[in-house]
């Protein structure tokens, strides 16, 4: 049997699992996903499922498809048998990017989380513009945002490497770890509890995978080396997937991002407060801060009182944010002449029918 308030299943969960209960279908927790096969736990232990033919159709995209995290409503079968995936609760929380390529599309990374952990190597210089990225994403979850930088055992300079990415984070903590000596990975275990799901998301070779191993007590996951060569890491985790913690909390681990695209259009502004205040003292409103005259951001960066380097990182991201939104407009646009198109098409197809029936 297992404890699915280990897995955080609450009384609210419960709530919104009440008009599929009564027998039909059992609650689970999504904890691997895998061409479209899922291992689910139930409270009478793990099951192979799919979804059912019906969620599929419901679907408006891969979005709305069961992830890793996901709380499902699965149906009976026996021991060993594969089962159906009949529900999908509503989630709480989920961190998203656009998935990778030229496609404009959600691609959900991990659903219900109550923490993100962006983990970061310290076997290079801690690199602010891509912390400014993964917590422009990190802060449109839902979930509390927290910076680890590991691997602290290789950097010989920590205190200031963590001073560099305070400077980006904000007010997201900033925690130096080590699974090879000190500090060690307690600093991690206060934002860890019973029934609270943290997911592990960074960079390839960044040790996300030895994190867990270190703070389940086992090798759990397999891990790997960094390339000597160019100190790039490799993709060790293959597929998302759940770990429960026997001291008390449940982990998502995820494959390392050589991609990370945003997806939410005010994704920018939560991770730049500071800038989009200064921002609101610019002569023009669609300011990009740039070559513009009358620029507060500029002249805020020319008196010395913002990073050059940060402003840098907020316009890139702004150009970024703004092309995404334009492209998921042109989406929705397009979305919506097939539509009518195909609703165009029927009602011809009912008018002729119609017709030949009254003709006969």
């Amino acid at each position: 049997m297992t404890d699915l308030a280990a897995l955080g299943w609450t009384d609210e969960w419960a709530l919104a699992f009440e008009p599929f209960a009564g027998g039909a279908l059992v609650p689970g927790r999504v904890a691997l996903e895998h061409n479209h096969v899922y291992r689910v736990i139930t409270a009478e232990g793990e099951r192979l499922a799919e979804a059912a033919g019906r969620v599929k159709h419901r679907a408006a995209g891969r979005r709305e498809l069961p992830v890793v995290g996901d709380w499902v409503g699965v149906g009976h079968g026996d021991s060993g048998a594969r089962v159906q995936i009949r529900a999908v609760l509503p989630r709480r929380t989920s961190f998203s990017r656009k998935a990778a390529g030229r496609g404009t599309e959600e691609q959900v990374v991990a659903a219900n989380i109550d923490v993100v952990f962006l983990v970061f190597g310290l076997d290079g210089p801690a690199n602010p513009n891509r912390i400014d990225r993964y917590l422009a994403v990190a802060r449109t979850s839902g979930a509390t945002p927290v910076v680890v930088l590991n691997k602290a055992d290789l950097s010989a300079s920590v205190d200031a490497e963590v001073a560099v990415a305070a400077a980006a984070a904000g007010r997201a903590p900033v925690l130096a770890v080590s699974t090879k000596g000190g500090p060690g990975v307690a600093p991690l275990e206060s934002h860890l509890a019973f029934g609270r799901t943290a997911a592990l998301i960074g960079p390839s070779g960044a040790g996300k995978s030895s994190l867990i191993n270190a703070l389940v007590g086992r090798d759990v996951l397999a891990t790997g080396d960094v390339r000597d060569w160019d100190a790039r890491g490799r993709h060790t985790s293959v597929h998302r997937q759940l770990v429960v913690r026997p001291a008390g909390g449940v982990f998502i681990d995820t494959p390392g991002m050589r991609e990370l695209a945003l997806w939410e259009t005010d994704a920018v502004s939560d991770s730049f407060e500071d800038l989009q205040s200064l921002a609101s003292g610019c002569r023009f409103r669609d300011c990009r801060h740039e070559k513009e005259p009358g620029c507060a951001v500029k002249a805020a960066v020319e008196a010395g009182d913002v990073d050059a380097a940060r402003v840098q990182s907020y316009v890139k991201l702004l150009t970024e944010q703004d092309l995404i939104e334009r492209k998921r407009d042109e989406r929705a646009l397009l979305d919506q002449k097939r539509q009518q198109g195909r609703a165009g098409a029927k009602a011809l197809r009912d008018f002729h029918r119609d017709r030949d029936r009254h003709d006969s």
